[in-house]
């Protein structure tokens, strides 16, 4: 089982709901970055919590959710090491663990409904990188941007 950093903003936080229990029903272990009911939140600042949980290796991998995803993902990917996806479908899921290593999973509530963020959860969470080639690529990734690059 995985160790999970789990954030939302308040867009997301009805379907973090969801997520939520599928994780504890799963046995993973679940570090709870998520904001209380009612309160309107800025995504960027739970994308950080998440992001750094995963830098700093207190969870595995990051789960966030918002609108759509991408506000999240953006703002986890500001954080050395962190290669977060926003995957609204089960295959991009998929392919960002099995080929880019992906360590951050973000979707949007606005977009998906529950039975479709669990899928793209376990399927998240199951897929393992696949390494060899994609070795490299993934390397090139978490490598620092030199001025001017």
């Amino acid at each position: 089982m995985s160790r999970v950093a789990l954030g939302a903003d308040h867009a997301g936080l009805p379907l973090c709901d969801t997520v939520r229990a599928l994780l504890k029903q799963k046995g993973h272990d679940l570090v709870d970055y998520s904001p209380d009911p009612g309160v309107k939140v800025d995504y960027p600042d739970y994308a950080k919590k998440v992001a750094e949980a995963v830098q700093e290796r207190k969870a595995d991998v990051g789960i966030l959710i918002c609108g759509s995803g991408i506000g999240m993902a953006i703002s986890a990917n500001k954080h050395a090491g962190v290669r977060a996806v926003c995957a609204n479908d089960i295959y991009s899921a998929k392919m960002s663990r099995l080929h880019n290593d992906c360590n951050v999973l973000c979707f949007g509530a606005r977009i998906i409904g529950p039975g479709v963020a669990e899928m793209i959860v376990e399927t998240f969470l199951q897929t393992a990188f696949e390494g060899g080639r994609h070795a490299a690529r993934v390397a090139m990734l978490d490598a620092p941007l030199l001025k001017g690059q």
